[in-house]
């Protein structure tokens, strides 16, 4: 039975997270190979810590001799990401920081089970599950908690960035307990929020001072109160940060990136990946169908499985969920998402663009949720779907 009063929890991390610096990077470089080669097949792991970023993955293009060539640029996209988020510490600094480029070509046997050939299509890059989400609860068609938690930390960022607000530090963390009624969310219990600053006089009283108005602001009227408890800086001083004061990975950040635990997630990052890789394409169509289906008026919630194999271009099977809240049969939006779109890897990409360098953007505050931009950016997040599937039921 579902519930329907309860408190559920996600958390943000900011783009100066040290995970998420890695994704920034690891997405640039992409971005950087799609540019050159819309076709290109990349896979970036960016690993950051004290005064050092190390790269490694795989690279396939169609001239394998021009990877000498673009390896140069890898530095000085490495170096403008960490600018850019605001790293100028003295053993984590944009100019003087060491950075080990360990890229190579793509696997042979890799691209074997990818590749085109005569009489077979191309198949997805790896064996897998991948889920979309969406809900009626907020206007994005997103779960409350992780929407405003992303939210409140890309505000931060805007009047750090922007001078606003100077002591604040680019490493910053986001949790928000949501309150639900009869189904809805209608306010928060408690905030979480831990925020590097770069002076070390300021006391957590003073962060609060500083961040409170922000945070009332970007959240929905009425849904702070006298009882939500706060809990900023619970540790005290945090001025050492980013990954001097922690290590960096790409694709940690899995929750984050999705739906903040409000649905399943297949266990496969995003970040550095081109989009061959359905891990991350797949992810980004189910999401697509799952918000039409929900734009649609067919269901207030919608989850979409999609499941793949190495080599294979058709999807292995397609699940929907509606959660009890469908105005259709779960198995007739099976058969219409299938009807509405080419779930093949080629499929999805030609039909949300996705060979484009539309990625270094989703590293940070969530791959959904996010608003559709003229150049393709988020094309997923668009719900150009709903008559297609209404006609299909």
């Amino acid at each position: 039975m579902t519930r329907n009063d309860y408190v559920f929890t996600s958390e943000s991390v900011s783009e100066g997270h040290p995970d998420k610096l890695c994704d920034r990077i690891s997405d640039a470089i992409l971005d950087a190979f799609i540019t050159e080669e819309p076709e290109t097949r990349v896979a970036c792991e960016t690993f950051a810590t004290t005064n050092r970023v190390v790269i490694g993955g795989e690279v396939g293009l169609s001239d394998q001799e021009k990877l000498k060539d673009y390896m140069g640029r890898i530095d000085a996209i490495t170096r403008a990401c960490i600018k850019d988020i605001g790293y100028e510490q003295e053993k984590f600094h944009h100019e003087t920081v060491k950075i080990t480029n360990l890229l190579h070509e793509q696997s042979a046997h890799i691209a074997q089970g990818v590749d085109a050939a005569s009489g077979k299509d191309e198949g997805a890059g790896d064996q897998g599950i991948m889920f979309g989400y969406a809900t009626t609860e907020t206007d994005a068609l997103m779960p409350a908690p992780i929407q405003y938690a992303h939210a409140v930390l890309r505000r931060l960022a805007e009047v750090r960035k922007n001078g606003t607000e100077p002591a604040l530090g680019p490493d910053a963390k986001s949790q928000l307990s949501v309150r639900y009624v009869n189904g809805k969310p209608v306010g928060v219990t408690s905030i979480v929020l831990s925020t590097q600053h770069l002076d070390p006089d300021l006391s957590s009283a003073d962060i609060r001072d500083i961040i409170e108005p922000y945070i009332i602001k970007t959240l929905p009227d009425g849904w702070l109160s006298d009882d939500t408890a706060w809990h900023v800086n619970p540790t005290g001083k945090f001025v050492i940060g980013g990954p001097d004061g922690d290590a960096g990975l790409t694709g940690r950040k899995i929750i984050v990136d999705t739906y903040g635990g409000a649905a399943p997630h297949g266990g496969g990052a995003f970040s550095g990946k081109d989009p061959t890789k359905v891990d991350r394409s797949a992810a980004y169509a189910a999401r697509y169908l799952a918000k039409n289906v929900v734009a649609a008026g067919m269901a207030d919630r919608c989850t979409i499985q999609l499941a793949y194999a190495i080599g294979v271009a058709r999807p292995l099977s397609i699940y929907a969920d509606l959660h009890g809240t469908g105005e259709v049969d779960p198995a007739a939006v099976e058969k219409a998402v299938d009807a509405a779109m080419d779930l093949t890897p080629r499929g999805i990409r030609q039909h949300l663009g996705l060979n484009r360098p539309i990625y270094e953007r989703t590293a940070a505050y969530g791959h959904f949720g996010r608003t559709p931009t003229a150049d393709g950016g988020f094309s997923w997040e668009r719900t150009d779907l709903v008559d297609a599937l209404r006609a299909a039921v």
